[in-house]
């Protein structure tokens, strides 16, 4: 008798069982079977690093139940240091048990390593890279790297006309921390902010290594702008500059994107200074969606783990799962197991649904599909749904300020 948990896992899977005639009950691969995880497990981004770990961890063991095979994960830790992750991930590329990875998730990772994938042959889906250039044909050639969130070319421009349009912030002041990641954000968002009419007061970049920002708050307390944006990496510099905003008595409003969503670092730990702050994620809070597969897969991972995680969590389950897929489809078509034919499977995968309520196909250069930004507003300690978007501020839905969506309190 099938369990509830292998039964959740196989409607899933649906789409790729019927398409190749595998079940639970056909042959697996012999010999050891492997994906990789690489990311930040250590280091200032730890907390996110390891919540897309656990996630992952989840879909494997789902896909196990679900098949009878048993994938193994092997961990690959970057501390989202760029030449640490390319000295690391040296071992999975030489290892030929490997057959795809998933991540990494910062996109100047990425950019350092990429390369190396791509002369190994072995497909890697991030769940949270968002730099546009990884995927532009014209700046980059990595043809192993997908992703499973939408681009900061969506991104920028969504937080702009959002500032804009739904805010009416007509003055803004942009500061970014010399990554690829905040840099690219940060100029795609000043463009737009700037093409609707708005001004740019000063950008300001600053380093991950700051630990204090009274100098630039001063800055910021000599202007009549009405807003901040600021697209750090780290949840806990976005929180420290907040507290000394509200030290110095600047009322401003506060508006960070993905890298911020950390209810400890970004919330727990501001004291209350973040509270009203604004933030864009590539990914919804799946809570809030009432699909009986989405619910019993975050009872099994807060069974396992606990209940406070992110937006960011989530994808890092369905990047993993694309990987498996793949593999589950290269398998059936001889029952042999490679890379290249893992990385044609990941080209043609086509899923009807996903754990994030949307469909999963990638386009020519490795982009998702069809993906939205959401806005988030930190409410009584919890990010909160105020808007989504589809492509663009355009479709964005003015109507979901009542959402009880939210990035529940870890407390």
């Amino acid at each position: 008798m099938m369990t509830r948990k292998l039964i959740t896992f196989l409607a899933v899977l649906a789409m790729a069982i019927g398409a190749f005639g595998v079940s639970a009950q056909d042959e697996v691969p012999e010999g050891t079977v492997r994906i990789a995880h690489v990311g930040p497990f250590t280091g200032d981004a730890a907390s996110i690093g390891q919540e897309l770990l656990q996630w992952s961890i989840l879909a494997i063991d789902d896909f196990n139940a679900a098949t009878g095979w048993n994938v193994e994960l092997v961990e690959v830790d970057t501390e989202l240091d760029p030449s640490v992750a390319v000295t690391n991930v040296e071992a999975i590329l030489t290892d030929e048990t490997v057959y795809g990875a998933v991540g990494p998730a910062s996109s100047s990772v990425v950019a350092a390593v990429a390369p190396a994938f791509a002369e190994a042959g072995l497909v890697h889906i991030s769940s949270a890279a968002t730099l546009p250039d990884l995927t532009d044909p014209e700046m980059n050639d990595f043809p192993t790297f997908f992703r499973v969130v939408p681009t900061d070319a969506v991104q920028g421009p969504t937080d702009a006309d959002y500032l804009w349009f739904d805010l009416n912030v007509q003055s803004l002041i942009v500061i970014d921390d010399q990554t690829s990641y905040a840099v690219g954000l940060a100029d795609a968002a000043e463009d737009r902010f700037t093409e609707n009419g708005g001004t740019v007061v000063f950008r300001e970049s600053v380093t991950q290594d700051d630990t204090d920002f009274s100098a630039l708050v001063t800055r910021i307390a000599g202007t009549d702008a009405e807003a901040v944006f600021f697209p750090g990496q780290l949840a806990s510099q976005g929180a420290l500059l907040a507290r000394q905003l509200l030290e110095q008595g600047v009322e401003i409003i506060f508006f960070g994107a993905d890298g911020f969503v950390n209810v400890d670092d970004f919330i727990v730990d501001a004291a209350g200074a973040t509270e009203g702050a604004y933030v864009s994620v590539f990914a919804p809070d799946i809570r809030g969606i009432e699909d009986e597969m989405v619910q019993d897969t975050i009872d099994r991972y807060v069974d396992e783990y606990d209940d406070s995680f992110s937006s960011f969590g989530p994808p890092a389950y369905v990047a993993t799962q694309a990987v498996l897929e793949s593999m589950l489809a290269d398998f059936a078509e001889d029952g042999e197991l490679s890379r290249e034919g893992t990385l044609a499977a990941v080209n043609a995968l086509d899923l009807e649904t996903t754990i994030l309520g949307t469909p999963l196909s990638f386009d020519e250069n490795g982009d998702v599909a069809g993906a939205s930004f959401f806005i988030f507003q930190v409410e009584d300690g919890a990010f909160v749904l105020r808007g989504t978007s589809s492509g663009g501020m355009d479709d964005m839905d003015d109507d979901m300020d009542d959402s009880e969506d939210s990035e529940e309190d870890s407390e």
